[in-house]
């Protein structure tokens, strides 16, 4: 049974002072959950004071990025190897680094590999854009941003690793998560249908049934639910909401709750 796993993406929000208050309302708030995964990515600047502070029994922490050098001449950058004893995952191919910072499929191919070889478990985003869906292209996306991320790692380090759904034209910017756009739950089934398919034909079987994969896209309380109903969705990548600890709080809540029903069939 693969374990819940909800991810709060902060994005570049909050000054170290702030993301600690929120961490420790999160802590306050938050039970351990034995059976979900809650995972904080917080900005770079975080990451070390955090990492003193949280409770590791209740969070782990990821980054949401990293370059995939190990070490060199490379002004201004973090390698996975500086934070690989702060964090626990990695977010790699994030739309938002795809889009707004032209990482190409060989960059991300790049940091997958740079995860896995500094024993962090990276998220990797795939997602397409509204043009895509439009013009039918979503299983192509899907495919070429697979194959290209994938292709380095061995079929073991595939199944320990994390891919998330996250349609681009459903993600919010953050300040208005409540009314932003949701895929609807027949379009996220068809999307993790179509990802698990291919990790099952090029990497095996016990792979396809073992790798998490997530939704990413404006996830709020009343959808998560209904989300986990999906076959094959093991949790979220929480954007915005994240940023509200009473939101994600909820969030959390309401998959803990669905899985006291009994979850899936």
């Amino acid at each position: 049974m693969r374990k819940i796993l909800i991810v709060g993406n902060w994005k570049m929000h909050l000054n170290a002072s702030q993301a600690s208050l929120l961490l420790h309302r999160l802590q306050e708030r938050i039970p351990g959950r034995r059976d979900i995964e809650i995972v904080l990515a917080p900005s770079m600047l975080s990451l070390q004071p955090l990492s003193v502070q949280v409770d590791r029994r209740k969070f782990r922490l990821a980054s949401q990025n990293a370059y995939w050098r190990d070490e060199g001449p490379f002004t201004g950058e973090v390698s996975f190897t500086m934070i690989r004893d702060l964090v626990s995952y990695a977010i790699v191919g994030h739309s938002e680094r795809r889009h707004v910072f032209n990482e190409d499929l060989e960059t991300i191919k790049n940091k997958m590999a740079a995860a896995v070889r500094n024993e962090i478990m990276p998220i990797l985003c795939v997602g397409e854009t509204k043009q895509d869906r439009d013009d039918g292209e979503t299983k192509q996306v899907l495919h070429d941003q697979l194959m290209s991320a994938l292709s380095n790692l061995t079929a073991g380090e595939v199944q320990d690793s994390v891919i998330a759904y996250e349609p681009v034209w459903a993600i919010s910017d953050g300040s208005n998560y409540t009314e932003h756009i949701v895929a609807k739950p027949h379009q996220v089934a068809e999307a993790v249908n179509y990802i698990r398919r291919y990790v099952t034909d090029v990497f095996g079987e016990k792979a396809g049934k073992q790798v998490r994969v997530l939704y990413g896209g404006s996830t709020v309380p009343e959808i998560v639910s209904g989300f986990l109903d999906v076959e094959g969705v093991d949790g979220f990548l929480v954007g915005g909401a994240s940023l509200n600890y009473q939101v994600f709080t909820d969030i959390i809540e309401a998959a803990w709750r669905w899985q006291r029903k009994g979850g899936k069939e």
